[in-house]
């Protein structure tokens, strides 16, 4: 006797691995992989047990487990969960289909205008090395974050990102954050992230852009003050020892 396998069953065997894969990703970047695989191997002995075994009393006990364990999982990845939905709904792919029907009248030159003093700041901090750390907001407003700081609300000019940040200035402790093409505020706390994947070499910088790349869908730039070496953290992944070209890109792509 042949099992039926028809095209809605590739569908559903698609669509289970890309969750599968999204939730890995999802742990991985936020430092609990752990939790993952303990997460499948649960899910594999309920199955084993439940559909293979038929074991009821066992089966009933890991029913009750795990739902009450996906609403333990949505409480403690809430962040996690927020910005996957963001993301989702965000995605360059998703808005080539809303730009057939509602074309973007948005001037693509004036949103990236910012792009070639920031390069030009970070590239001129990285000879002198000095230490900076700029945020640049996108679809997730950080308002919580800019609230910590000063708030300038000025152009985006390379002499002043690097008077914030000189030695002796005030405001050279923290983070800038940009946002819809100006600089917003100075001095701003980030979250620091704690995945232990980070090389001990890189500091408080790199940890806050780091951090701030995993809480939202913001890039942020990171100059070291040790080294002068140029660094962008953006969905949860940090890249160093990064040119101007390559950080010019990296922004020029962002901004699409």
């Amino acid at each position: 006797m042949f099992v039926h396998f028809g095209i809605k069953d590739v569908i559903d065997i698609l669509l289970v691995a890309l969750l599968l894969y999204n939730i890995y990703k999802m742990m991985k970047d936020s430092g609990t992989i752990n939790i993952f695989g303990g997460i499948m191997a649960f899910l594999a002995v309920w199955i084993v047990v439940t559909r293979i075994l038929d074991m009821r009393l066992m089966g009933a006990i890991m029913d009750k487990l795990i739902s009450v364990g996906v609403l333990i999982l949505v409480i403690l990845f809430q962040d996690e969960i927020r910005r996957f939905l963001v993301e989702l709904g965000s995605h360059k792919r998703w808005r080539f289909f809303f730009r057939l029907f509602f074309p973007d009248k948005k001037d693509n030159s004036k949103a990236q205008s910012y792009i070639i003093p920031l390069v030009y700041a970070c590239m001129n901090m990285a000879k002198t090395k000095t230490g900076a750390l700029i945020v640049i907001q996108k679809d997730i407003a950080l308002t919580q974050y800019i609230q910590t700081g000063d708030i300038i609300n000025a152009d985006v000019n390379s002499r002043l990102i690097e008077n914030i940040f000189f030695k002796n200035s005030p405001l050279h402790d923290g983070a800038m954050i940009i946002a819809d093409n100006r600089i917003v505020a100075a001095a701003c706390i980030l979250p620091v992230s704690h995945n232990n994947d980070i090389p001990k070499s890189l500091g408080l910088r790199h940890r806050s852009g780091l951090g701030i790349s995993q809480e939202s869908d913001a890039t942020a730039v990171i100059v070291s003050e040790e080294t002068g070496n140029i660094s962008v953290a953006r969905n949860g992944k940090l890249h160093i020892k990064l040119s101007g070209k390559d950080l010019e890109n990296i922004l020029s792509n962002d901004s699409l």
